[in-house]
This record gives C-alpha cells, structure tokens and sequence, in this order.
C-alpha cells in the first residue's frame, strides 16, 4: 500500500484545517469529518487505515466511534484526541483500543510522529499477517505431496490429529519429512497463531541444552550476565518441536519428564516455577525402544511422548511417489533459480524411480536442485543424472529393458537409441567428460561422438567432476 488514508474527526473547524494541511505535508491522503456520524459515513465510503478522533463530539463520544469503526475494518488504528486530558479518560482510550493518545492543544509535529509509528504499526501487522498466512499455506495438508497408500496414511493421521493438544512422536529415517510433518501439526491445530518453536536436541552441546530449553537466570553460571528465556517459554500458548529426542542425556530427560506430567520448570539457576500452556511435538530417527532396552532413554519418559505415534515411511517404500516429488522440485526450483526445465526423460525418470535414496526426500531434493543449476534449461536425460544413482541402477534397468517385451512388441529403433546414449554417457563419466579420452573407449573418433552427444542432448561437461570408477 502505497499511501495511508488518514481520517480527522473533530467538531473544531481549526483543528481540521491545521491537522488536514500537516499530514497532507507528510503525503497521506487525508479525509475530515465535523462529529461522529460524519466520520463513521466517511469511513465506510472510502478505506481508512489511520483514524484521529476527538473524545468530545458533539452527537456521539470518541469512545463510541471506535468500536464503531472497529465494525467496518477491524484494521483501523485509532488515535484519540481530547481537551480533557487526564489519566482516566486515557486508560478509557487505550482500553477502547486507540493506539496512542493526544491531549489538547497539541503540537501539529506531535501528532505527525504519533501517526508515523500509527503508519508503521499498521504496515508491520499487515506484513505480519500476510506471513502467517503465506505460512500457513506453505503447511497446508495437501502440501505433503504424494499418493501411495503410506503417505495416506501419514496424511490422514495427521488430519485426525492436528486439532489435538496431545503429545506426538514423529519416528522415521533422516530426510524423510518428520519436521515438515510437525510443521503441519502446529499450521493446521488451533495455536496456529502461536510459536512453532524448534529444537535440534542432537545438535546443541549437552552443556548448554538445559539452558537452551528452560532458560537461565543471571549469574547461573559462568558467562551467564543476564536472564534469558528458554524455549518452553518462547513456544508459550504454541507448539516446541523437539527433534532428535533420542540424542537427549538421561539428567536431562529428568527435567523433561516433569515438563511433560506438570507443564512447569524452573530456569537454571532460579527457584520459581515457571508455567507454560505448550503443546510438545517429539521426533527421532533412532529406535526409542531399542534404546530404553539399552538404558539410554527413561521408559516413563518414553510412554509420555509416545501417546501419538507418527511413522514417516522411507521413500524407496513410496516410490510411486517419486515422480510427484520430482515434478513438485522442479517447479519450485525453476521458479526460484529462473531457469526452464520442462521435464525428465521417461527412461531417466525409470531410473530415478528404481533407486533408493538412502537420504530419501532431502537427498531427492538437492539433486533436483543441481540437476536445475547444471542443465538450466530443456528436458532432463539420463545423462545428466548424477553418477552414483547410475552406478547404482541404471545397468539393471537397461538390461530389464531389453528382455522385457510387452504384447504390442518394442520399438527397436528407440531401444537402440537409448542403448547407445546409456554407453556414450558411461563412456564420458570414465574419461571424466573429457571427449577425446571417451570416443576412444567407445571406438569412435572424437567428430563423430561430438555430433552424437549433440543429437543426444548430452553435456559432457556435467561429467567432468564424476567419481572416479
């Protein structure tokens, strides 16, 4: 929004002029009202942002006219102004939800620097809105991409859930999704205008996790030179995603259990109980039952975090899933990186489906992300797939392909094509993407393995920095 409209409602004709001439000045567009029907009328006729009212008007009292326009545009801010100044009639406009309060005569200037932080408050809640809501679309349900019968599953439990306040734990392999799935929790519960606040419990010291999560006091311990608010504290009225909850010391996991049974904790270093109203959202990748087997986690500890169980799958146990997730990277990918790729080779896409991915989404993710800043633009191929997922599957998916006739038979041309280019592109990575070096393992000279890799749609430059076999 370019320019504030500013609204002036007052029965005193000077008042309106000096008020209107100083904030047209300052460049707002500026509407005036002589009592409060007036300016009611001009605000349901015209969108205001910034309302400066007199307390005092000669048909109904200021107080009334902003929860009158609190009706038409809950987003009006209003600023009070009066003759009567005294503490009681201010708390009356701060209670009414005016923004500040200006007792006459006044300085015009004062005014301008009420409306200025008016203006940036309006703006910032708007920005603010505007994120949250753009948050909460990012977390939307049907943003967990897929449709194997696994991933319904997860989606589903996660639709019954969301609403509860009940504990959960999200179980499943490195780079499966589990904090997306927390996320999801939280935008889609009813705190989900409150804190999401995370936790990588794996990945702060044991020494300084306890400060991390329940805060400390000042002078607590060495360097501690002032109080500080922990976690739980921050995630107050919302959600704390505590991931990695199996890399938690058994001391620890003391102080949690409490927080979990009581919902209260002292800071380090203090003595009062502090309370919080937090939802606890747990999640590990590590087998917690094995590990309470082992006396490394509290059996009591690990029942309270177990009321909900989510298990994300592995996507080598979703594969039908890869092709979505593969589209989904692209497009985000070629919206952020402005680049134009228009989609994957089937045979590529085979092969993509055939491996893996040990490091299941995240690992999928970021060879999407290269395979987009490499290629740039035009449709991906086998060729320009990285050399460790080829190594892994592309022999026996091309073997496969040549013994497996369907009833209408195969297009032999074709085959042999996507053959060849298999050969030329293993020929590359074991010369490294040097060309001369390739024609020679292949027989060819360097001419003609030139115009085949251009026919092909191959780089051989992508294969430059290949593994060595």
């Amino acid at each position: 929004m370019s320019q504030m409209h500013v609204l002036v409602i007052d029965d005193d004709p000077a008042v309106r002029e000096i008020l209107y001439e100083t904030l047209v000045q300052e460049g707002y567009s500026v509407s005036i009202a002589a009592d409060g029907a007036a300016g009611i009328q001009a605000a349901k006729n015209t969108p205001v942002q910034i309302v400066v009212t007199d307390l005092q008007l000669p048909d109904i009292d200021g107080l009334a006219v902003i929860d009158r326009l609190a009706g038409i545009d809950a987003k009006i801010i209003p600023i009070m102004m009066t003759g009567f100044g005294t503490i009681e009639t201010a708390v009356r406009a701060m209670k009414s939800g005016a923004f500040d309060f200006v007792t006459k005569p006044f300085d015009p200037e004062t005014v301008v620097v009420i409306v200025r932080k008016a203006v940036e408050f309006y703006r910032l809640r708007q920005e603010n809105h505007l994120l949250r809501k753009t948050v909460r679309d990012q977390y939307q349900l049907e943003q967990l991409v897929g449709v194997s019968e696994p991933i319904r599953q997860v989606l589903d439990f996660v639709r019954k859930v969301a609403d509860s306040d009940s504990t959960v734990m999200i179980q499943g392999e490195s780079g499966t999704g589990k904090e997306l799935v927390a996320r999801m929790l939280h935008f889609n519960s009813l705190r989900r205008d409150r804190p999401l606040v995370p936790v990588n419990c794996g990945a702060i010291p044991e020494t300084l996790l306890e400060s991390e999560l329940f805060g400390h006091e000042k002078g607590a311990f060495t360097g501690a030179t002032h109080t500080r608010m922990g976690r739980f504290e921050m995630a107050n009225g919302g959600t704390i995603f505590l991931d990695e909850i199996g890399e938690m010391s058994l001391p620890l996991q003391v102080k949690l259990l409490r927080v979990l049974q009581e919902r209260a904790f002292e800071r380090v270093g203090g003595n009062r109980t502090i309370q919080v109203d937090v939802r606890i959202v747990a999640a590990t990748n590590q087998d917690l039952e094995a590990l309470v087997e082992e006396k490394r986690f509290r059996q009591d500890l690990f029942y309270r975090l177990h009321v909900i169980p989510i298990v994300i799958p592995p996507l080598r146990e979703r594969r039908s899933d890869i092709p979505l997730l593969i589209d989904h990277f692209l497009a985000r990918f070629n919206q952020t990186k402005h680049t134009a790729i228009t989609g994957i080779e089937p045979d590529a896409m085979r092969l993509l489906t055939s491996y893996d991915w040990p490091g299941n989404i995240r690992e999928l993710e970021n060879m999407v992300e290269r395979l987009v800043v490499l290629k740039k633009q035009g449709v991906l191929s086998l060729g320009d797939l990285p050399e460790k997922i080829y190594r892994q599957s592309a022999a026996p998916e091309i073997k496969e392909q040549f013994i497996r006739f369907s009833e209408d038979g195969i297009n032999l041309s074709r085959e042999v094509e996507q053959y060849e280019k298999h050969l030329i592109v293993e020929a590359l990575r074991k010369a490294n993407g040097v060309t001369t070096k390739a024609a020679q393992l292949l027989q060819l000279n360097r001419t003609t393995l030139v115009e085949k890799l251009k026919r092909k749609g191959v780089d051989p430059r992508i294969h430059s920095q290949s593994l060595p076999n």
